[in-house]
């Protein structure tokens, strides 16, 4: 099945995969950075949830924590239907 993104291009499930996989992985380790919102693209997000990391102290690592468990949990189709296709920035 081919997935096509909002400009019309093919989207390569491998690469996809590969985005999840590693999105998941660094939401756990290193949620608190927003680093996996920086590989998923969302810049304005990614910020945003760093300089809430630094007001609470850390507390907002917790959501991280949380959309790592989400990634890693969904297919491979979900991931790129919800974070690729429809720009779903938050859970």
């Amino acid at each position: 099945m081919e997935i096509l993104d909002e400009n019309g291009k093919t989207i390569s499930k491998s690469n996809e995969e590969s985005k999840r996989i590693l999105a998941g992985v660094l939401a756990i380790l290193l949620g608190g950075l927003a680093i996996h919102k920086f590989i998923l693209g969302y810049t304005k997000t990614g910020i945003i949830q760093l300089v809430l990391t630094f007001a609470t102290c850390g507390a907002v690592g917790l959501i991280s924590l949380i959309e790592g468990i989400i990634y890693l949990t969904k297919t491979d189709e979900e991931f790129i239907n919800t974070y690729q296709i429809n720009k779903k920035e938050w859970f």
